[in-house]
This record gives structure tokens, C-alpha cells and sequence, in this order.
């Protein structure tokens, strides 16, 4: 399966991001298949392709929830916000109650 990511570039604690499409299996270090922008997180800078983004889309590529946000925020594609979870935290389970 196709997955739309972010791939981290950039200096010690000064991250660039890079959208890439891969596959999900594949490590982000792996070559990608095509880049389709950049995300600066310090100012919150998105240059995308969204010509290109719909195209892999409509082919069946899924997003990653923190692509899919920032899609959303710049008005490239439409739909709903995904919670995006952090690491380590998990979700706890209710209590049950008999």
C-alpha cells in the first residue's frame, strides 16, 4: 500500500520535512517514489503539489494523519481532521463494571 509522509531533512534540532509517497512498509530513509513538498514546522510553511497529491490519491495512496491535517489546514484536499496520536501515550481501556 502507498502511504503519504513526511520524511525529516534538516539540521540538529531545526527539522524540514519532505512529503514523500512510498510504500508503508518501507523504511522513510528508503528512496521514495516522488516528493511532493516540504513542510517547515518553524513557520509553518507548506509547499505541495496537490496536483500531484490527488493524483496518488485517486490512485489509492493513503495519508499519514499529520499529512492529512496539514492538507486540510492549506485547502488541498477536503474531508475531516484525523487525531493524530502521540508517542507514547496509549489509549486506556474503560473500566468495566459488571
Amino acid at each position: 500500500m502507498l502511504i503519504i509522509r513526511l520524511f525529516r531533512i534538516g539540521k540538529k534540532n531545526k527539522p524540514m520535512y519532505r512529503l514523500i509517497i512510498s510504500e508503508k512498509s518501507r523504511d522513510t530513509r528508503a528512496p521514495a517514489l516522488e516528493t511532493l513538498g516540504s513542510y517547515n514546522p518553524h513557520n509553518k510553511e507548506l509547499q505541495a503539489k496537490g496536483d500531484r497529491i490527488k493524483y496518488w490519491i485517486s490512485k489509492g495512496a493513503q495519508m499519514s494523519s499529520t499529512v492529512n491535517n496539514l492538507l486540510l489546514d492549506k485547502a488541498i484536499i477536503e474531508g475531516k481532521k484525523v487525531v493524530a496520536s502521540k508517542p507514547g501515550t496509549k489509549k486506556k481501556a474503560a473500566p468495566e463494571t459488571k
